[in-house]
């Protein structure tokens, strides 16, 4: 039996045998035990018949213990029943002086380089509990939606983002590669006969199979080679990415509010206890902020505002007038510039769902010059049908367009990219035989779990981020 089945179907006087890890051993009579089925302890009450005296000496904090026993009402408070121990059987011990995990709170720095062991607290436990919720969601969700799922190669030699931060693949000797008469690698003699990388995105592989398979999505891992150390940023992450064909922009804003809500409306119902704590755990960090810093409702509010209010749809060009008449501009309280043609920052992205608009929002048609070669070029010859999903306390969320169907347009936009035709044949050839409207978007993963958990660093919901100058464990 696990507690979690313990305490929600069991009744008192059953017999059961439960494994677990002590969370705390107090006045050598009464264990927290925990078994990462729920955030809940069970306690477990031993005695001179269950435990003898040397082996009560061996059971501290981490150890990994067995019990036999009898469910009992409790006396104590916090619980309603508790194990009355008949065996107790020690699997794996502790040594109180060196397992670094206590019963006491410790910085999210100094658990993330005991990576090994956080999942045993109760913050990561439930961080990661969620995670599962969510992951598990998403595949229900698009199987219920007729879609099928494509498992795009991690290994590829293409750029999708046209970004240029990517890792290299090779089988090299790096003391002594080939060489060309210039002097630089012949990547020709590599394993795969050309310059290859880890993948940073699975969309134009779905791509391929949209145009086949009607609705299909990739849910993968992604890489990224960007010196960056900041809370919204990994080198190795998982992304989402769903492709339709026949969808157009409309459709695809329509599919992606839809998913999210699904995703949102899933761990509220099945992941309540674990949403609680993380949201009693938010209040108590808040506390010790300033007040600009705070969150404005708490985490399970947040969560049901996005999943039951209707996504406010606006334009680039609209956003950018808000911004531009806003007080918050005028008083010169934005730290990043604001014009036609920028990159929002996440300072306006969350200015325009927190404060203009207050719900979720949906931004389309930004300019071609700020997105990807493959978004389709609208009329207007200046803008592509691009569309981002803008949540409260995070930003962007989602990001996605509708794809270039028409192969010469699409041509034209590799050469303004600067990515080569031959490196991409097998993608424009889509565009040559029987081509149509198709659209498709990305959401990261971990982008999707801070979210959901309310945690503030995106290291903290990944089990072993990798970083610059961090690749351990």
């Amino acid at each position: 039996m696990n507690i979690k089945e313990i305490i929600s179907s069991l009744p008192i006087g059953t017999n059961i045998q439960l494994n677990g890890w002590v969370r705390t051993f107090r006045n050598e009579q009464f264990i927290a035990l925990n078994d990462g089925s729920c955030i809940s302890n069970l306690q477990v009450v031993v005695n001179a018949d269950s435990l003898s005296e040397e082996d009560s000496k061996r059971i501290h904090t981490g150890a990994c213990i067995s019990v036999h026993g009898t469910l009992t009402e409790s006396l104590g408070k916090g619980q309603a029943i508790e194990l009355t121990a008949s065996k107790v059987e020690i699997l794996g011990e502790s040594n109180p002086n060196e397992f670094p995990i206590q019963m006491k709170k410790h910085s999210l720095e100094f658990l993330r380089e005991k990576a090994h062991l956080r999942f045993r607290t109760s913050t990561f436990s439930a961080v990661f509990r969620l995670r599962h919720q969510l992951s598990f969601a998403i595949h229900n969700y698009f199987n219920q939606n007729g879609f099928v799922n494509i498992h795009a190669p991690i290994i590829t030699g293409s750029d999708a983002e046209g970004a240029g931060e990517m890792f290299t693949v090779s089988n090299f000797d790096l003391e002594n590669p080939p060489r060309k008469e210039d002097g630089t690698i012949d990547f020709g003699e590599d394993f795969f006969g050309k310059h290859t990388h880890l993948t940073v995105s699975g969309q134009l592989e779905a791509e391929l199979a949209a145009l086949a398979l009607g609705k299909v999505y990739t849910f993968g891992p992604t890489f990224r080679a960007e010196n960056s150390n900041t809370s919204r940023h990994l080198a190795e992450f998982w992304m989402i990415e769903p492709e339709v064909a026949f969808n157009d922009l409309a459709a695809n804003a329509d599919l992606a509010e839809d998913f999210l809500k699904y995703c949102i409306r899933y761990v509220l119902e099945n992941g309540k206890e674990d949403l609680l704590f993380l949201q009693e755990r938010e209040a108590t960090e808040d506390k010790q902020k300033p007040t600009e810093e705070r969150q404005t409702a708490p985490l399970i509010e947040r969560l049901e505002f996005v999943a039951n209010n209707t996504f406010e749809r606006i334009t680039y060009t609209e956003a950018i007038d808000i911004l531009l008449n806003s007080s918050h501009y005028k008083k010169k309280k934005f730290k990043y510039p604001v014009e036609w043609g920028i990159d929002l920052q996440s300072e306006h992205e969350r200015f325009l769902v927190e404060k203009h608009f207050q719900k979720p929002v949906i931004l389309t048609n930004y300019p071609a010059g700020i997105k990807a070669f493959y978004m389709r070029m609208n009329e207007d010859q200046k803008t592509v049908a691009a569309m981002d999903i803008l949540v409260p306390g995070i930003g962007e969320i989602i990001g996605g367009s509708q794809r270039e169907e028409r192969y010469e347009m699409l041509l034209e936009k590799c050469k303004q990219f600067n990515i080569p035709e031959e490196s991409m044949w097998w993608y424009l050839e889509t565009r040559k035989f029987g081509t149509c409207q198709h659209a498709g978007f990305g959401l990261g993963f971990e982008r999707l779990v801070m979210y959901v958990t309310g945690m503030t660093n995106i290291r903290d919901v990944i089990p072993f981020p990798r970083t610059p100058k961090n690749a351990e464990f």
